[in-house]
């Protein structure tokens, strides 16, 4: 609650690093982070891709691992997680995207997988949808499904690219604040 005594906001030698070169950052490329547990991760074509350790989903972006997390499930592993022990582990799981800005369910197939059966188990189609759609509600996550590994890998791409593309925006936006107050504030002074 509140700032401790020395909070370094509220003294006048607090300063952020300054970000001359922010422009530079328009050329750069996020890099996709691949959870070490994802036993058959996708392969990425546009972007790179390293492995590392994420407190819950598949796939992130570095340097932004507290704010995106999607979490990919083939037809076959979702229905799995649909039953048992499995269904309360994933949806502790789930319950951990809650937090994140943006979170997805990547489903690696279709939704006509699930209504025709075609998966290895006998709990039915319209349970497996209910659960979908109750989790959808329950942990305000959007589900995508995209027929192909390639598909899916594309789809990863393209949000990791707009994500990061919307921060460095962010940035911009409040450095071209900062900027805009201190010339106010220059122009009152001389005033």
């Amino acid at each position: 609650m509140g700032c401790p005594m020395a909070c370094p906001a509220l003294t006048n030698s607090f300063h952020l690093p300054a970000l001359k070169h922010l422009g530079q950052l328009a050329d750069t490329k996020p890099t996709i982070l691949v959870d070490t547990r994802e036993q058959e991760p996708l392969v990425f074509q546009h972007l790179e891709s390293v492995r590392g350790t994420l407190i819950t989903g598949d796939y992130s972006v570095v340097g932004m691992t507290e704010l995106i997390a999607i979490e990919r499930k083939t037809v076959q592993d979702l229905v799995g997680c649909c039953v048992g022990d499995n269904r309360d582990r994933f949806q502790r799981e789930l319950h951990r995207l809650r937090g994140y800005r943006f979170k997805r369910l990547l489903i690696v197939g279709s939704r006509g997988e699930i209504e025709m059966q075609r998966y290895v188990s006998r709990i039915s189609p319209k349970s497996v949808l209910g659960s979908l759609n109750a989790w959808e509600v329950r942990f305000d996550l959007p589900v995508v499904f995209c027929q192909t590994p390639e598909i899916a890998s594309r789809q990863i791409e393209t949000w990791a690219w707009y994500f990061a593309r919307e921060a460095i925006e962010n940035v911009n936006d409040i450095w071209r604040a900062a900027a805009g107050d201190n010339n106010a504030s220059k122009l009152q002074q001389s005033a």
